[in-house]
């Protein structure tokens, strides 16, 4: 288990965690937006670094994009896309489902958006 359902405000902070990818240990984060859960690797990708400005606050001020916090590029919530600023593709997205209160990683597999 991530985290229970009720620690996701639909359009607030995320939920940062730890997984597996490739080998390596990495941060990720869950997060709810416009009522579904969406996770990714905690990775720009332009440059790779952590992409919140404070611990699990990953919205920008209009709450409709996600913004790293060093170089400013802005992406989807619900698909990891990229929409602006320095990028080189989009987020990582990992696989999550809701059940019974709680989310889970329902994959190891992500693919990249």
């Amino acid at each position: 288990m991530i985290c229970a359902s009720e620690a996701l405000i639909d359009g607030g902070d995320a939920v940062r965690f730890t997984v597996m990818y490739r080998g390596e240990t990495v941060p990720a984060f869950v997060l709810r937006f416009q009522r579904d859960v969406h996770a990714y690797l905690n990775r720009c990708s332009h440059r790779g670094l952590s992409l919140d400005w404070e611990p699990g606050r990953f919205f920008d001020r209009s709450g409709r994009y996600l913004i790293c916090a060093v170089h400013g590029a802005h992406y989807q919530p619900g698909t990891g896309a990229c929409v602006g600023g320095p990028c080189n593709g989009g987020l990582v997205k990992l696989s999550v489902i809701e059940k019974e209160n709680a989310i889970y990683l329902a994959s190891l597999d992500a693919a990249r958006s």
